[in-house]
C-alpha cells in the first residue's frame, strides 16, 4: 500500500494525541502521509510533532504561515487519495456536513474529491445530539465513511459513547478502504481480455440488520469489503456494475451503474428481485444475509426493566435470497456465484451449498484460518465449480483478490 497517499487531518480534541500514534502505524504499514491541523488542535499536539512522525511539513493554516503553504489546501487535496479525520471533533463534522469552509481541515474537506473516513471523538452528550447525529447522517449519505466512537472514559470524566476509536482500528479501517481504492484503480491485476466488458453484474454486500425494536436490531460481523472490492474490480473490467449493499461505512466505488442501500435481508432480497427482472448476465452473492430476524418488530424501544433478568427474543427464518428469490427470477444465461463462510469442513460444505442452490460457482471462505478473517484487509478463498475446486487464492488485499477472482471466472468460462 505504499502508493496509496493519505492525507491526515487533526481538529481540536484531547484525542489529537492519538493521531500521533494513527500516523506512525499508517507509515508503518506503508502509507505515504501528510498532516492538516487547525488551529485548536495544535493547543494539543504540535506541529512539529508531526513533521517528524512523517518527515513532511504540516499545514496549519490558509495564509502560508508557519510550515504552511498559501495554497496547501489545493496541494494537499490533490496529492491525496485518501483522507482520514482523526479525531473529527462535533465542530468539524458540522463544517463538512454543511460545506463551511473557514480553517485548513475544513477548506481541506471541501476541496478533496476522494474517498473521506473520519473518526468522531467528542463529549457523549454532544456525540448524542440531534444536530451530531442529523450531520452524520448527512456525510454518510455522501459517501463518508466513519469509524467508532466507541465507548469508554472521556475527558469529561464519564463513561460513555465518544471516545476515538484506537488507532489500530483507524489502520484496519483505512486498509480496507485502501483495499477497495486499489480494486477501483488502474491496476496490472485488471482482467484485461475484455470478457467483462458490457456485462451486467449485480453484486450484494456487506450484513443485514434486523431490527428488534426501533433502536435494536440483529447484525452480523461481516464489513462488506468484499463485495465492495468485487464491484470495483468489476468496474475497471468494464462490466455495468448494479451493487446492493447492507449497512456498511464503506465508500462506493465509482463508475457503478447503480448503488442501492437496503437493511434487512427482506430489502435486499426485495431489491435482488427487481434487478434480477430489470435483467443481469452475474450475480454475485457476496453479502452476509441474516438467516433469521427477530418474530416481532416492538413498536417503541423494549424496557430493560419490562424484560427481567433474562432476555429470550424469538426468531423467525428470513427469505432464502439465493434458494427462493433468484429461482423465481432467474433468466436462462444468468451465472450465479455465491459465497460460503465456513469454519468447519469448509469444502464440503460450500460443495454440498453449491449443488443445492443450483449456483455455477461457489467461493468458499474460513474467517477463523490464517491469512483471512473479518474486518481485516488481507483475506484468502478457494473457488469451486460443478467440477470441484478451480483455484485456491493466497492470502492478499482484497482489492487485489477481487480481481484475481474475476479472472479465474473469466479464464474458466472461456474453456466451457
Amino acid at each position: 500500500m505504499g502508493s496509496v497517499r493519505v492525507l491526515l487531518m487533526v481538529s481540536g480534541g484531547i484525542a489529537a494525541y492519538k493521531a500521533c500514534f494513527l500516523a506512525r502505524l499508517l507509515m508503518q504499514a506503508g502509507f505515504s502521509v501528510r498532516v492538516a491541523m487547525t488551529e485548536a488542535s495544535t493547543r494539543f499536539v504540535t506541529p512539529l510533532t508531526f513533521q517528524a512522525l512523517t518527515g513532511q511539513p504540516v499545514a496549519t493554516d490558509l495564509w502560508g504561515e508557519g510550515q504552511s503553504q498559501a495554497l496547501d489546501h489545493i496541494e494537499y487535496a490533490r496529492w491525496a487519495d485518501m483522507a482520514i479525520v482523526a479525531p473529527a471533533t462535533a465542530n468539524t463534522m458540522a463544517k463538512a456536513a454543511n460545506g463551511i469552509a473557514d480553517d485548513i481541515v475544513s477548506t481541506l474537506l471541501l476541496a478533496f474529491p476522494g474517498p473521506v473516513l473520519m473518526a468522531p471523538a467528542m463529549n457523549d452528550n454532544m456525540w448524542a445530539h440531534a444536530a451530531t447525529q442529523a450531520n452524520l447522517e448527512t456525510l454518510h449519505t455522501r459517501g463518508v465513511a466513519t469509524v467508532g466512537p466507541g465507548e469508554g472514559w472521556l475527558a469529561c470524566g464519564t463513561v460513555s459513547h465518544g471516545r476515538m476509536s484506537e488507532p489500530e482500528d483507524i489502520l484496519a479501517a483505512a486498509q480496507e478502504m485502501a483495499a477497495v481504492l486499489e480494486g477501483s484503480g488502474s491496476g496490472e491485476n485488471t482482467p484485461a481480455d475484455g470478457f467483462w466488458s458490457g456485462k451486467r453484474i449485480l453484486i450484494t454486500a456487506g450484513p443485514t440488520h434486523e431490527p428488534i425494536d426501533p433502536v435494536r436490531y440483529v447484525a452480523n460481523r461481516s464489513s462488506g469489503a468484499m463485495g465492495f472490492a468485487l464491484a470495483a474490480a468489476a468496474v475497471q473490467a468494464g462490466a455495468k456494475v448494479h451493487l446492493v449493499a447492507g449497512p456498511t461505512s464503506l465508500l462506493a466505488p465509482r463508475g457503478l451503474e447503480r448503488l442501492e442501500a437496503v437493511q434487512s435481508a427482506e430489502d435486499m432480497a426485495g431489491a435482488v428481485a427487481v434487478a434480477l427482472e430489470a435483467g443481469a448476465d452475474w450475480i454475485f452473492m457476496a453479502a452476509a444475509v441474516a438467516d433469521y430476524k427477530p418474530s416481532q418488530l416492538a413498536a417503541g424501544k423494549i424496557k430493560k426493566e419490562a424484560l427481567g433478568p433474562q432476555w429470550s427474543l424469538e426468531m423467525t427464518p428470513n427469505p432464502d435470497i439465493l434458494a427462493q428469490v433468484v429461482p423465481k427470477h432467474r433468466s436462462q444465461d444468468l451465472k450465479i456465484v455465491g459465497f460460503a463462510l465456513e469454519t468447519d469442513d469448509m469444502m464440503q460444505r460450500a460443495a454440498a451449498k453449491r449443488r443445492a442452490k443450483n449456483m455455477d460457482y461457489i467461493v468458499a471462505n474460513n474467517p477463523t484460518a490464517e491469512g483471512a478473517g473479518f474486518g481485516v484487509v488481507n483475506h484468502q478463498v478457494t473457488l469451486m465449480g460443478e467440477a470441484g475446486v478451480i483455484w485456491h487464492s493466497e492470502s492478499v488485499p482484497k482489492g487485489q483478490l477481487a480481481s484475481d477472482i474475476l479472472k479465474q471466472l473469466a479464464d474458466t468460462e472461456k474453456e466451457i
